[in-house]
């Protein structure tokens, strides 16, 4: 296993201790301090039992999801538009400005030449460590499998991406491909990095991620959930891709933008 991700495993196993309650408190409130974490969603820091905890808050109040498409989650959009071809006839998209990454590389097995043929559009987010770390569904949608693949866990920072051509496919990650209204397909391509050494996901507690030096995919029938329903969660921050039949999507963010789940990212066309 590659020592980034025996790292992580250590990193996580820290962050999952439960001090005595006076040091948990003052280690919450310098992590706050350090990432000028808001908590107004949420419970007082001095409620977190540990770091984990503290990383995995949930919102206090449900959010007012807003129309159309909405971000997943809370983040900061690294890049996102439309993917151009290089001289494989590959789809290509960019991590952040002047690096990129294969599409065909990122989805592995679970796309086909006809599904990619037109191209796509996709966006990448940033969950920094200040960020609400759960994810949710996007819009309406139909889970058809999850995939997981084995891999490093390098930074996703965006110092790291503007150093590592095709980072996010070297990483670990776990691929969620959906079906819109019977229309398009949409993957959701969660990227484990250094320091996440867990993604759960609330459909599928049998995914395990940096576990397992092999991949495997877990197929669903009659999977269905709803625009705003919680899917999982990181501990700690990382990214998530979205990746969308080209043409379905009309993006309404911009590269660089912060985002937050229930709100609007993209119109349906």
């Amino acid at each position: 296993m590659p020592l980034s991700n025996n790292v992580s495993k250590i990193f996580g196993m820290i962050a999952g201790f439960k001090f005595p309650k006076m040091i948990q408190k003052n280690i919450n409130k310098a992590y706050i301090n350090a990432f000028n974490i808001d908590m107004s969603e949420f419970k007082n820091y001095e409620e977190y039992e540990s770091l984990n905890a503290l990383f995995t808050r949930t919102l206090q109040n449900e959010r007012v999801l807003e129309d159309d498409f909405i971000s997943p989650c809370d983040g900061k959009i690294l890049e996102l538009g439309s993917s151009f071809q290089n001289d494989l006839k590959e789809n290509i998209a960019l991590s952040i400005k002047g690096t990129s990454y294969s599409i065909e590389g990122l989805l592995k097995d679970c796309a086909t030449n006809c599904e990619l043929e037109n191209g796509v559009d996709y966006a990448n987010i940033y969950l920094s460590p200040k960020d609400y770390h759960h994810y949710h569904a996007p819009c309406n949608m139909q889970i058809l499998s999850a995939t997981y693949v084995s891999g490093v866990l390098f930074s996703v920072s965006e110092a790291k991406l503007a150093k590592i051509a095709n980072l996010y496919v070297r990483n670990e990650r776990v691929i969620v491909k959906a079906l819109i209204d019977n229309q398009f397909i949409l993957w959701m391509v969660f990227v484990g990095a250094l320091n996440v050494g867990k993604m759960k996901f609330d459909f599928d507690a049998s995914i395990q991620t940096n576990a397992a030096n092999f991949d495997f995919t877990h197929t669903y029938e009659n999977l269905f959930v709803q625009k705003g329903q919680k899917l999982g969660n990181f501990e700690l921050g990382s990214t998530i891709v979205l990746i969308a039949q080209k043409g379905n999507l009309k993006w309404t963010k911009k590269a660089y933008e912060n985002v937050k789940f229930a709100k609007k990212m993209a119109d349906f066309l």
